[in-house]
């Protein structure tokens, strides 16, 4: 989506000096200071810059308040909308203030209310996509155009602040050289002036052509702190979504409820099993949708992968969980008498994370018919329901897998579940329901866990007293190993029947988008490396714990899955500091975390805040949380933090701040508050 090329400006931004507005006096030392709800307030006018803010609070679980410009019925930003008392005390409603721009009131009343508020309160605002000129500490632009491929520094000021977790340039995204896809300006600073207090501190600027000029800074003045970016954005931009969090940082001085971290965890399936291979003269699968007499060398890992694999999860910092199948191992040992792979992967089996991927890799959902394609759920001519695979057989291909690990030493969770094909789970359009019989089939297994497709079925789901934990696949695909197959199959779905493609593209439009043919010889690397890299990284940076997933048959030959991920690597630690590392953990890890997300923004989503059973405030120095009973609550607040009035230290540290869920009443002690 293409973020707007320039803001609106609206009326004359009204602007009292620190000189004309009342200020509280020292306070006693027996007296309550202002109380500061932990709440932002997000004004907007529905353009993509400040929703993309929005999002962000969001996408952490920071609660926030929307007032819509463009609503006749919203209501009026004066006084008592943001301020009142609280048992005599002081509050202020919203710890700080998001703005389409820097003057987005038609009302300058609203505009002045504003600042007083901020300046009594100590208040911070961002305008989210302003214009520069002197209202915002900036002479007017030196560059007005497209940003897109252009590297921006990100300053050392930023990095010792909010932004403490970057490191090196910020690339603006330049995903098709045809379109425009970030516009801005650039502009220098104002000179400062210290007998007013006003000055202009450049957090990021960026060069085009000899043109050197500040896309985001902090302009302080009247007793007021604004961070002002002057470049459109949207929520899913990789710029945005990396500068994200230290805005959030910014605006709440390092203080708010939300909680937030870059997760990759990246699942392996078909582990011992061959997998079939993609026939490039026929464009089909065989045993899938390939007709009959059509046959391929099936795909299977060898010794040498194994060591490759384990190698590089050490050079590279980040583990895979290996999905296994026990059957391959048993038939490979009944056919030859032994299994090399087999023996390779027992002798490395503690450097790698299992997960049950059921015994036989068979399909538990419904019965399937497979003398059509495609297949169909069989019907029972008596009842005319569709036929489910039976509760036995269910409990019989996950205790099997089981018992095969216990019995080599693999030590692996027995809670967390992967079915061949996330089978069980609704699939449409074949099965619209889940299989009844797959939650009490899985009763008294263990299984707690249930892995998902998340590009059919994102959302987290209760199955019984199971839950899913949504995959989201990676676009390498199950049936191939090497990058000639992946671009050959890549071009069959992605690329028009006049192009040599299936058409898929042209008959969904809606979820499909066409491309011009991949040059099987280069496509690979120049194409769907990064474009799949991109996919990733960008749920990667939106505190999205669902794991990705791929297949053994990409570890082997060409090994086509480890360049994919060393680019999502590459251009993740190429941005981020060591102190915000990529979070890799078990599936039942990432699955409880998606729970106490769903469950953390439904509580928001229901107005617990608005309602009074969610209290959090900043008063005197200390944090205070009242959650309704049973309700975790997540916190981020800066290094040195302490619990209670105590000396312990809160939470864990990452990016440099700390963070961590907690239950019940509590209080926090951040440094310098």
């Amino acid at each position: 989506m293409r973020a707007a090329r320039r803001p609106a400006l609206g009326a004359l931004f009204g602007v009292l000096t620190a000189a004309a507005l009342t200020v509280c006096p020292q306070a006693s030392a027996k007296a309550a200071g202002p109380r500061i709800d932990l709440q932002v307030l997000v004004v907007t006018n529905g353009s993509s810059s400040v929703t993309a803010v929005a999002e962000q609070l969001r996408t952490e679980g920071v609660p926030y308040r929307t007032v819509d410009l463009r609503q006749s019925n919203r209501p009026v930003i004066n006084e008592a909308f943001l301020s009142d008392t609280v048992n005599g005390t002081p509050r202020a409603k919203y710890q700080a203030v998001v703005l389409p721009n820097a003057v987005p009131f038609e009302n300058a009343a609203e505009a002045t209310a504003l600042a007083a508020y901020e300046t009594k309160f100590g208040i911070r605002q961002l305008d989210s996509y302003a214009y520069p000129d002197a209202n915002v500490g900036l002479n007017g632009p030196s560059y007005a155009g497209q940003l897109d491929g252009t590297a921006a520094t990100v300053s050392a000021g930023a990095r010792a602040d909010a932004f403490r977790y970057l490191k090196g340039p910020l690339k603006f995204e330049d995903i098709s050289p045809g379109a425009q896809e970030s516009y801005g300006f650039l502009a220098t600073p104002l000179p400062d002036d210290p007998a007013t207090g006003r000055s202009f501190q450049p957090y990021m600027t960026a060069t085009i052509g000899n043109v050197t000029g500040v896309t985001a800074g902090v302009y302080n003045h009247d007793g007021r702190s604004e961070m002002v970016l002057t470049f459109s954005a949207n929520s899913t931009q990789r710029q945005f979504q990396t500068l994200g969090h230290g805005l959030i940082s910014w605006l709440t001085k390092g203080v708010h409820l939300g909680h937030s971290r870059n997760y990759l965890g990246v699942h392996v399936d078909d582990v011992f099993l061959p997998d079939a291979r993609w026939s490039i003269e026929d464009n089909c699968t065989p045993s899938e949708d390939c007709p009959d007499g059509v046959t391929t060398p099936p795909i299977r890992m060898s010794p040498d992968d194994v060591k490759y694999a384990a190698d590089w999860q050490a050079r590279n910092r980040l583990v895979l969980d290996m999905a296994f199948n026990a059957f391959g191992s048993d038939d490979a040992i009944s056919k030859n008498g032994s299994d090399a792979l087999t023996e390779s992967f027992l002798d490395a089996k503690d450097r790698f994370r299992w997960l049950n991927h059921t015994y036989a890799h068979a399909f538990l959902g419904c019965v399937q018919n497979n003398t059509v394609r495609p297949w169909k759920c069989r019907i029972d001519e008596d009842t005319e329901e569709i036929e489910y695979v039976d509760e036995d057989i269910i409990k019989q291909e996950v205790t099997k897998n089981l018992q095969w690990a216990s019995n080599h030493g693999i030590t692996l969770d027995a809670s967390e579940l992967v079915t061949g094909e996330h089978s069980g789970l609704r699939i449409l359009p074949q099965q619209p329901d889940d299989n009844p019989n797959l939650a009490p089939g899985l009763s008294g297994t263990g299984v707690k866990w249930l892995a998902g497709d998340a590009s059919r079925d994102k959302g987290q789901r209760a199955i019984g007293s199971l839950r899913t934990v949504p995959r989201h696949p990676l676009s390498v695909f199950f049936n191939v190993a090497t990058a000639e197959e992946e671009v050959d199959e890549y071009n069959w779905i992605y690329t028009k029947r006049d192009d040599g493609g299936s058409g898929i593209c042209e008959d969904n439009p809606d979820t499909v988008t066409c491309i011009e043919p991949l040059d099987p010889k280069t496509g690979f690397t120049s194409y769907i490396v990064p474009t799949d890299a991109r996919i990733s990284l960008s749920h990667v940076l939106a505190n999205d714990p669902r794991p990705h997933y791929a297949h053994q048959s990409n570890l082997t030959e060409g090994r086509i899955l480890y360049p994919v991920l060393e680019r999502i690597m590459s251009e993740y630690r190429s941005s981020f500091a060591d102190n915000t590392p990529l979070v890799s953990e078990e599936m039942s890890v990432l699955g409880a975390e998606l729970r106490r997300q769903e469950v953390w923004r439904a509580a928001l989503a229901g107005g617990a805040m608005e309602k009074g059973t969610l209290t959090a405030y900043l008063q005197d120095g200390k944090v205070t949380v009242r959650p309704p009973s049973g309700l975790d609550v997540p916190v981020t607040a800066p290094e040195g933090t302490r619990e209670g009035s105590g000396s312990d230290t809160f939470g864990q540290s990452y990016a440099g701040e700390r963070s961590a869920y907690k239950a019940g009443e509590f209080t926090l002690t951040p440094p310098g508050t």
